[in-house]
Protein backbone atom coordinates (compact mmCIF):
# COMPACT_ATOMS: atom_id res chain seq x y z
CA UNK A 1 0.00 0.00 0.00
CA UNK A 2 1.37 3.44 -0.88
CA UNK A 3 1.10 6.44 1.38
CA UNK A 4 -1.57 7.91 -0.89
CA UNK A 5 -4.06 5.06 -0.47
CA UNK A 6 -6.84 5.19 2.08
CA UNK A 7 -8.46 2.43 4.10
CA UNK A 8 -11.71 2.06 6.04
CA UNK A 9 -11.21 2.81 9.73
CA UNK A 10 -8.25 5.10 9.04
CA UNK A 11 -7.99 8.53 10.64
CA UNK A 12 -7.53 11.41 8.17
CA UNK A 13 -7.02 15.14 8.43
CA UNK A 14 -9.63 17.05 6.43
CA UNK A 15 -10.42 20.64 5.52
CA UNK A 16 -14.08 21.64 5.46
CA UNK A 17 -15.01 22.88 1.98
CA UNK A 18 -18.74 23.56 2.16
CA UNK A 19 -21.97 22.66 3.92
CA UNK A 20 -24.97 21.81 1.77
CA UNK A 21 -28.17 21.02 3.65
CA UNK A 22 -27.25 18.43 6.27
CA UNK A 23 -24.10 17.19 4.56
CA UNK A 24 -20.57 18.48 5.09
CA UNK A 25 -18.13 18.22 2.19
CA UNK A 26 -14.41 18.11 2.89
CA UNK A 27 -11.09 17.73 1.11
CA UNK A 28 -8.71 15.12 2.47
CA UNK A 29 -4.96 15.71 2.68
CA UNK A 30 -4.09 13.50 -0.30
CA UNK A 31 -6.41 15.34 -2.72
CA UNK A 32 -9.44 13.11 -2.19
CA UNK A 33 -12.95 14.38 -1.47
CA UNK A 34 -15.13 13.21 1.36
CA UNK A 35 -18.52 13.80 2.93
CA UNK A 36 -20.01 13.65 6.42
CA UNK A 37 -23.75 13.20 6.96
CA UNK A 38 -25.31 14.99 9.91
CA UNK A 39 -25.67 11.82 12.02
CA UNK A 40 -21.88 11.38 11.88
CA UNK A 41 -21.07 14.92 13.01
CA UNK A 42 -21.88 14.54 16.70
CA UNK A 43 -24.09 12.42 18.98
CA UNK A 44 -27.58 13.69 19.78
CA UNK A 45 -29.63 16.34 18.05
CA UNK A 46 -27.71 19.01 16.13
CA UNK A 47 -29.43 22.38 15.85
CA UNK A 48 -26.68 24.13 13.91
CA UNK A 49 -23.94 22.31 11.96
CA UNK A 50 -21.73 25.38 12.14
CA UNK A 51 -21.35 24.84 15.87
CA UNK A 52 -19.16 21.86 14.90
CA UNK A 53 -17.82 22.59 11.41
CA UNK A 54 -17.13 25.74 9.41
CA UNK A 55 -15.53 26.17 5.97
CA UNK A 56 -11.70 26.10 5.93
CA UNK A 57 -11.55 24.53 9.40
CA UNK A 58 -9.31 21.46 9.76
CA UNK A 59 -10.96 18.46 11.38
CA UNK A 60 -9.94 14.86 12.09
CA UNK A 61 -12.30 12.21 10.72
CA UNK A 62 -12.56 8.43 10.57
CA UNK A 63 -13.15 6.71 7.23
CA UNK A 64 -16.39 4.71 7.25
CA UNK A 65 -16.62 3.64 3.61
CA UNK A 66 -14.93 4.33 0.30
CA UNK A 67 -17.37 4.29 -2.61
CA UNK A 68 -15.81 5.12 -5.98
CA UNK A 69 -14.64 8.75 -5.80
CA UNK A 70 -16.35 9.58 -2.52
CA UNK A 71 -15.02 8.86 0.96
CA UNK A 72 -17.73 8.64 3.63
CA UNK A 73 -16.44 10.00 6.93
CA UNK A 74 -17.34 10.34 10.60
CA UNK A 75 -16.40 13.17 12.93
CA UNK A 76 -18.21 11.91 16.04
CA UNK A 77 -16.39 8.56 16.12
CA UNK A 78 -12.99 10.22 16.61
CA UNK A 79 -11.82 10.32 20.24
CA UNK A 80 -10.05 13.33 21.74
CA UNK A 81 -6.89 11.24 22.00
CA UNK A 82 -7.05 10.28 18.31
CA UNK A 83 -7.70 13.89 17.33
CA UNK A 84 -4.68 15.10 19.31
CA UNK A 85 -2.46 12.42 17.79
CA UNK A 86 -3.38 13.37 14.21
CA UNK A 87 -3.13 17.12 14.85
CA UNK A 88 0.26 16.72 16.58
CA UNK A 89 1.49 14.74 13.58
CA UNK A 90 0.19 17.47 11.22
CA UNK A 91 1.96 20.21 13.20
CA UNK A 92 5.18 18.19 13.17
CA UNK A 93 5.02 17.74 9.39
CA UNK A 94 4.38 21.46 8.92
CA UNK A 95 7.44 22.22 11.03
CA UNK A 96 9.55 19.88 8.92
CA UNK A 97 8.23 21.48 5.72
CA UNK A 98 9.27 24.86 7.09
CA UNK A 99 12.80 23.56 7.76
CA UNK A 100 13.06 22.17 4.24
CA UNK A 101 11.81 25.46 2.79
CA UNK A 102 14.57 27.47 4.48
CA UNK A 103 17.12 25.43 2.50
CA UNK A 104 15.30 24.25 -0.62
CA UNK A 105 13.10 27.29 -1.33
CA UNK A 106 10.94 26.72 -4.41
CA UNK A 107 12.05 23.09 -4.63
CA UNK A 108 10.30 22.29 -1.34
CA UNK A 109 6.88 21.48 -2.77
CA UNK A 110 8.16 19.01 -5.38
CA UNK A 111 10.55 17.45 -2.84
CA UNK A 112 7.82 16.92 -0.25
CA UNK A 113 5.51 15.51 -2.93
CA UNK A 114 8.18 12.97 -3.91
CA UNK A 115 8.77 11.98 -0.27
CA UNK A 116 5.05 11.47 0.34
CA UNK A 117 4.76 9.02 -2.55
CA UNK A 118 6.13 6.33 -0.24
CA UNK A 119 6.20 7.75 3.28
CA UNK A 120 4.98 10.47 5.60
CA UNK A 121 7.32 13.43 5.94
CA UNK A 122 7.88 12.81 9.66
CA UNK A 123 8.79 9.14 9.03
CA UNK A 124 11.20 10.24 6.29
CA UNK A 125 12.87 12.80 8.58
CA UNK A 126 13.23 10.18 11.29
CA UNK A 127 14.84 7.82 8.79
CA UNK A 128 17.35 10.35 7.40
CA UNK A 129 18.56 11.16 10.89
CA UNK A 130 19.87 7.60 10.89
CA UNK A 131 20.66 7.45 7.17
CA UNK A 132 21.49 10.94 5.73
CA UNK A 133 22.48 9.43 2.37
CA UNK A 134 18.82 9.05 1.46
CA UNK A 135 18.30 12.81 1.74
CA UNK A 136 21.56 13.50 -0.11
CA UNK A 137 20.34 11.41 -3.04
CA UNK A 138 17.12 13.42 -3.12
CA UNK A 139 18.35 17.03 -2.73
CA UNK A 140 22.14 16.97 -3.14
CA UNK A 141 25.06 16.91 -0.72
CA UNK A 142 25.24 20.61 0.25
CA UNK A 143 21.50 21.02 0.87
CA UNK A 144 21.37 17.70 2.70
CA UNK A 145 24.14 18.72 5.12
CA UNK A 146 22.39 22.03 5.90
CA UNK A 147 19.05 20.31 6.57
CA UNK A 148 20.65 17.66 8.79
CA UNK A 149 22.43 20.40 10.74
CA UNK A 150 19.16 22.26 11.41
CA UNK A 151 17.37 19.04 12.42
CA UNK A 152 20.21 18.22 14.80
CA UNK A 153 19.75 21.54 16.63
CA UNK A 154 15.97 21.32 16.80
CA UNK A 155 14.45 20.30 20.11
CA UNK A 156 11.37 18.22 19.48
CA UNK A 157 8.36 18.53 21.72
CA UNK A 158 7.69 15.40 23.72
CA UNK A 159 4.26 13.94 24.34
CA UNK A 160 3.40 11.60 27.16
CA UNK A 161 0.89 8.86 27.90
CA UNK A 162 -0.17 8.12 31.46
CA UNK A 163 -2.21 5.24 32.90
CA UNK A 164 -3.08 3.88 36.32
CA UNK A 165 -2.85 0.30 37.55
CA UNK A 166 -3.71 -1.53 40.76
CA UNK A 167 -1.14 -3.93 42.16
CA UNK A 168 -1.67 -5.67 45.51
CA UNK A 169 -0.55 -8.74 47.40
CA UNK A 170 -1.57 -10.55 50.59
CA UNK A 171 1.74 -12.39 50.76
CA UNK A 172 4.20 -11.58 53.60
CA UNK A 173 6.81 -10.56 51.01
CA UNK A 174 4.25 -8.89 48.75
CA UNK A 175 5.88 -5.43 48.95
CA UNK A 176 9.23 -6.85 47.90
CA UNK A 177 7.60 -8.63 44.95
CA UNK A 178 5.93 -5.39 43.82
CA UNK A 179 9.25 -3.54 44.12
CA UNK A 180 10.90 -6.27 42.05
CA UNK A 181 8.36 -5.76 39.24
CA UNK A 182 8.69 -1.97 39.34
CA UNK A 183 12.50 -2.09 39.39
CA UNK A 184 12.40 -3.52 35.85
CA UNK A 185 9.47 -1.36 34.72
CA UNK A 186 11.12 1.87 35.93
CA UNK A 187 13.69 1.49 33.14
CA UNK A 188 10.91 2.07 30.59
CA UNK A 189 8.49 4.39 32.38
CA UNK A 190 8.12 6.88 35.21
CA UNK A 191 6.27 5.16 38.07
CA UNK A 192 4.53 7.02 40.89
CA UNK A 193 2.70 5.82 44.00
CA UNK A 194 -0.86 7.20 44.26
CA UNK A 195 -2.46 5.36 47.18
CA UNK A 196 -2.56 1.87 48.68
CA UNK A 197 -2.15 -0.54 45.77
CA UNK A 198 -2.53 2.24 43.16
CA UNK A 199 0.25 3.42 40.85
CA UNK A 200 0.61 5.62 37.78
CA UNK A 201 2.88 4.84 34.81
CA UNK A 202 4.04 7.52 32.37
CA UNK A 203 5.94 7.13 29.09
CA UNK A 204 7.31 10.08 27.09
CA UNK A 205 8.19 10.22 23.41
CA UNK A 206 8.22 12.65 20.49
CA UNK A 207 5.79 10.19 18.92
CA UNK A 208 2.49 9.93 20.83
CA UNK A 209 1.48 6.69 19.11
CA UNK A 210 4.82 5.10 19.95
CA UNK A 211 4.53 6.20 23.60
CA UNK A 212 1.07 4.64 23.82
CA UNK A 213 2.28 1.35 22.31
CA UNK A 214 5.26 1.22 24.67
CA UNK A 215 3.04 1.81 27.69
CA UNK A 216 0.54 -0.85 26.60
CA UNK A 217 3.36 -3.38 26.17
CA UNK A 218 4.80 -2.47 29.56
CA UNK A 219 1.42 -2.92 31.29
CA UNK A 220 1.00 -6.33 29.67
CA UNK A 221 4.49 -7.26 30.86
CA UNK A 222 3.65 -6.16 34.42
CA UNK A 223 0.40 -8.15 34.27
CA UNK A 224 2.25 -11.31 33.16
CA UNK A 225 4.83 -10.99 35.93
CA UNK A 226 2.14 -10.24 38.51
CA UNK A 227 0.19 -13.40 37.68
CA UNK A 228 3.38 -15.45 37.78
CA UNK A 229 4.19 -14.10 41.27
CA UNK A 230 0.60 -14.43 42.50
CA UNK A 231 -0.10 -10.70 42.82
CA UNK A 232 -3.46 -8.99 42.30
CA UNK A 233 -3.28 -6.86 39.14
CA UNK A 234 -5.85 -4.70 37.36
CA UNK A 235 -5.75 -1.74 35.00
CA UNK A 236 -7.88 1.30 35.72
CA UNK A 237 -10.82 1.33 33.33
CA UNK A 238 -11.15 4.23 30.88
CA UNK A 239 -13.92 6.69 31.66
Amino acid sequence: MTHQQLEEGELVLCTVDKIIGTTVFVSIENNREGSIVVSEIAPGRIRNLRDYVVPKKKIVCKILRIIKDNVELSLRRVTNKEKKEVMDSYQLEKRYESILKTILGEKTESTVKKIKESSSLSDFIKEIKENPKKLETLVGKNESQKIIEILGKEKQKKSFVKKEINLKSKKPNGLLLIKEIFNDASKKAEINYIAAGKYSLKVESINLKKADQELQELIKEIERKSKKLGLEFSEKAKK
